[in-house]
């Protein structure tokens, strides 16, 4: 049974994608993290050494640590997390562990560059209705929790890619965009490698609702219904990407654990 300092692969597996799960850090060596092309999904990689530059960032937050094997590495860090006043757990047995649990990782190759705060910084049109929705979902709760997300008009696009050396989605520019029967969501699972079963039903519920086919799933027809009706509701699209996003938490809790549930 872990400490109260441990969390168990099988318990931290249940919080990622979750709204308000724990920040996740990787601690492992350089020369591990150079060998390896995958993180454990919403992983930051920071460098151990320098703890005592980073550790105050998060005073106050619950964060997860992990190395290699759940050994000193982890430990250490999340030590002086807490004595920074951070909540701070390490992961038991560390990726290892995580990985012989066949739990997923999240490919870095595609991973765009972060900031100095350590966000990455993503683009889109403005004015979404679904995937432009569901892709910073999608981003934020996957991927990146701290993720920067612009709305711009089409014809910004490509001066705010260079300008702010963000990554563009659903633009027509770069890898992120839809292909063949394919949503641009559907790109991002597979690009990523991070398809989980409730991920990919979820998926198919976004595409049916973003690609005029509502019939797809039954639960299609109600997501553009709604996504049209927030569009309608607010005409700042940051308010109303924090105001949908909600939705597909609920509908992501549904996929993984609520579709066995009727109502009479």
């Amino acid at each position: 049974m872990p400490s109260s300092v441990e969390i168990t692969v099988s318990q931290f597996s249940r919080l990622i994608g979750l709204p308000g799960a724990p920040a996740l850090i990787e601690v492992r060596p350089n020369e591990e993290s150079r060998t390896d092309s995958e993180l454990i999904p919403t992983a930051r990689p920071l460098c151990l050494q320098t703890v005592s530059h980073w550790a105050s960032q998060y005073h106050g937050k619950r964060v997860v640590v992990y190395c290699r094997d759940g050994g000193h590495a982890s430990r250490g860090v999340a030590a002086w997390l807490r004595q920074a006043g951070a909540n701070a757990q390490t992961l038991e047995g560390g990726c290892e562990a995580w990985r012989s649990a066949r739990q997923p990782l999240m490919r870095t190759d595609h991973l765009p560059r972060r900031d100095d705060a350590g966000r990455t910084t993503w683009v889109t049109r403005a004015r979404p209705k679904i995937i432009r929705i569901a892709c910073p979902w999608l981003i934020r709760r996957f991927i990146d929790p701290s993720a920067i997300i612009l709305f711009v008009p089409p014809s910004d696009i490509t001066a705010v890619e260079e300008s702010f050396q963000a990554t563009p989605f659903d633009t027509g520019h770069g890898i992120w965009n839809d292909r063949d029967d394919l949503c641009t969501f559907d790109v991002m699972l597979g690009e990523f490698g991070i398809g989980t079963k409730p991920l990919h039903q979820l998926a198919q519920i976004i595409r049916g609702a973003d690609t005029g086919r509502p019939d797809l799933t039954p639960q299609s027809a109600g997501l553009l219904a709604t996504s049209l009706g927030f569009s309608r509701m607010y005409r700042d699209d940051q308010a109303q990407l924090d105001a949908t996003l909600p939705t597909y938490d609920a509908l992501y809790r549904w996929c993984r654990d609520g579709t066995d549930e009727t109502h009479g």
